[in-house]
């Protein structure tokens, strides 16, 4: 994709917000030359105000698409849902046949699997990709997951190889899968991180309520996570947070934010696309329930005065403690990353994606929200077997998860005495349990069934379906 012609521009961009401006400038600082859109005209001016030679952004959409190389690659970052069509819409009116349009927003799977189906009927190229890292990742080096158009991939994987974030000198990009294969693994991805990030609050609240510490001692404790094993960006900038202070002030100032978290719909979507498939995600759902119930908070206040703690949260030894929590995050950690990859290698037997797991770890590692530590050991697992169907039957997380158990057991339990909650540490427990309960109570639930709406059971060692007439005293 080198550009002979200094006129054209080799890449475009349409949605000049931050995420759209800094990764157009992230590809010119790669020397290709890049056109950006906006129906805004001081977004606009603000790129053109960047006075770069490779950069040149318009407001009339003809004049983008016509400052454009053929195959002409035209990327949206532009909200999900109705927009993305009716952009896409005027594009089709001023792009040609085996042009390629990629949508880098936060689309709903289900709307990139019709959306490429239709394009691929009228002879255009379509990429849906993810795009992780948020607007210091644009710029410096995101990690990206298109998916769908194999031949546009192979045109445009040049260009993303260079702008992504590298880790061990590999690029945090890759096809990820067929059709809608891109989005619905950044729709994981968020999922995933819906539920660290619940997993994080709920420590905070422990080392706050629980061990009563001070916020520059929470500091020291994301600090020193953040140098072993929990190593990840989500504790790092949870250790940055507790050390930031407006100029002028002599208190943190996330104390001055309201307890009520909003959401922009991609955990919810990764719990509904899971319920339909019927895979467990627990933590993803407690996650997204959370930041339901943060936001009744009038509901809240008022129960709080009914129902006060009854008994002193001070829960000991501090110094002792932080290691049993420190076990307890590693678990849930693990569980919160191994039911996202569950929930991946049943869409890949449903939706014949033909994603790589080892690959969506190793793209993961560097650029995006959730990159970790811990990824490598989900990209050394997967490497190993890529047929592995979940990350508890690993030998070597196996051995890791062992060891935590005591941990995380220690931590429920106390939480649940001192009325603290930890929702989505209890589920981690909970869900790990019955992984492991080789006899679920799942029969009664069947007996139940059968008996009041005649849904039928299976029996153990029987072929067939059967019913009883429960209610029959000669049965």
């Amino acid at each position: 994709m080198t550009n002979e012609n200094k006129n054209q521009s080799s890449f475009g961009m349409i949605g000049l917000g931050t995420m759209g401006s800094n990764l157009l400038q992230n590809i010119a600082d790669h020397g290709y030359n890049c056109s950006g859109y906006d129906n805004d005209s001081k977004k606009v001016d603000t790129v053109n105000d960047l006075n770069r030679g490779n950069i040149h952004a318009f407001s009339d959409l003809k004049d983008f698409v016509q400052n454009l190389k053929s195959p002409k690659v035209v990327m949206m970052l532009v909200p999900a849902g109705k927009i993305v069509d009716s952009v896409i819409e005027e594009l089709l009116q001023a792009m040609d046949k085996g042009d390629i349009i990629i949508d880098g927003g936060n689309s709903h799977f289900t709307d990139t699997e019709r959306r490429f189906a239709d394009l691929e009927k009228k002879g255009y190229h379509f990429v849906g990709m993810g795009v992780s890292g948020g607007e210091e990742g644009a710029r410096k080096g995101p990690s990206m997951m298109p998916g769908g158009d194999k031949k546009a991939y192979e045109i445009l994987k040049p260009i993303l190889e260079k702008i992504a974030a590298h880790v061990n000198g590999e690029p945090t990009v890759a096809y990820m899968g067929e059709r809608s294969a891109g989005h619905f693994v950044k729709m994981v991805h968020n999922g995933i991180e819906y539920a660290l990030m619940q997993l994080i609050s709920e420590t905070y609240e422990v080392l706050k309520k629980g061990l009563q510490m001070e916020d520059k001692d929470i500091h020291q404790v994301f600090e020193k996570w953040n140098e072993g094993r929990l190593k990840s960006y989500l504790i790092e900038i949870t250790r940055d947070i507790f050390a930031y202070k407006k100029k002028g002030e002599n208190h943190l100032f996330f104390n001055d934010i309201k307890d009520e978290a909003k959401a922009k719909g991609t955990g919810k979507w990764t719990s509904q696309a899971a319920m339909d498939m019927t895979v467990p995600v627990p933590i993803i759902d407690i996650a997204v329930s959370m930041r339901d119930l943060s936001k009744y908070k009038d509901l809240r206040t008022k129960a709080s005065k009914l129902y006060p703690n009854e008994k002193e949260l001070k829960y000991g030894n501090t110094g002792d403690y932080l290691a049993k929590i420190e076990e307890a995050f590693y678990f849930s950690m693990v569980s919160a990353y191994a039911q996202g990859m569950h929930l991946l290698y049943c869409a890949n037997e449903e939706f014949k994606y033909h994603l790589n797991l080892d690959t969506i770890a190793k793209i993961w590692r560097g650029g995006c929200i959730i990159r970790s530590e811990f990824l490598e050991d989900i990209y050394s697992a997967y490497k190993k077997d890529s047929k592995l169907k979940h990350l508890f039957l690993d030998e070597s997380i196996h051995e890791s998860l062992q060891k935590s158990i005591p941990g995380i057991r220690t931590f429920v339990s106390d939480a649940a005495l001192h009325g603290i909650a930890v929702p989505a540490f209890a589920v981690a427990l909970s869900y790990f349990d019955n992984f492991r309960n080789e006899e679920m109570p799942a029969n009664l639930i069947q007996a139940q069934r059968d008996f009041f709406g005649s849904h039928t059971y299976e029996l153990k060692g029987k072929e067939g379906v059967f019913h009883t007439d429960w209610e029959d005293p000669n049965h």
